[in-house]
């Protein structure tokens, strides 16, 4: 492992299962960041059952002295406390903000308006650009068709995403959608995003695409 770029203490209590057992149980947590921008779980060697876990999962790092860690899909469960963590550790430096606007947003792709909305969810997350989230009734649903596609963010919870057709052509997974999202991001449930590097979003007259 590379050197870490950063390593803080957490004051939270993390563990894992496997096989309906805890193989990491530990207080004493470290967030080590190294070549991603989120950082992962290091523990001491005692808080963490290397008898049952799976050959190559546990690994160390000199300058890491002391402490062990495990590869995040080795295990069935990740918990803070009692909640559930999905994806990958979270980060306690980003924060996402949900703010009711009143900004007028309009999509379009192929010289078709998708949507249009004054009524937009504007999520604000650490490290992005601001993603707008429009009411289902400001969209054209009809142009839209449900996708088996499925995300997770440890933030926001599980994306469900909606194909758009356009024109007779099928533009895959360009809309997303939490369903139910975690308490922080209630704000956005059941509304629609659209990736801005696919589509034109336009948000008061500028044009918001990458």
């Amino acid at each position: 492992m590379d050197q870490p770029r950063r390593v803080e203490r957490s004051p939270k209590h993390v563990r894992a299962t496997l096989g309906g057992a805890y193989v990491v149980d530990s207080a004493e947590v470290r967030l080590v960041w190294v070549d991603r921008p989120y950082p992962a779980y290091w523990f001491p060697d005692a808080d963490v059952r290397a008898d049952l876990l799976p050959a190559g999962a546990v690994r160390t790092s000199p300058g890491l002295p002391g402490l062990v860690g495990v590869d995040w899909g080795a295990v069935d469960q990740w918990y803070e406390e009692d909640e559930p963590v999905y994806v990958h550790a979270r980060d306690p430096c980003t924060r996402v903000d949900v703010l009711a606007s009143s900004r007028h947003v309009v999509v379009e792709l192929d010289g078709v308006r998708l949507a249009e909305s004054g009524q937009p969810r504007v999520l604000f997350e650490t490290g992005l650009p601001p993603r707008f989230y429009l009411p289902a009734r400001d969209a054209r649903l009809d142009l839209l068709r449900p996708s088996a596609t499925t995300t997770m963010c440890p933030y926001k919870g599980t994306a469900t995403y909606l194909d758009a057709v356009v024109n007779g052509v099928t533009h895959r997974d360009l809309v997303w959608c939490y369903p139910a999202p975690f308490a922080e991001s209630q704000k956005i449930a059941g509304l629609l995003c659209f990736y801005p590097d696919r589509a034109r979003l336009v948000v008061d007259g500028i044009d918001q695409s990458t």
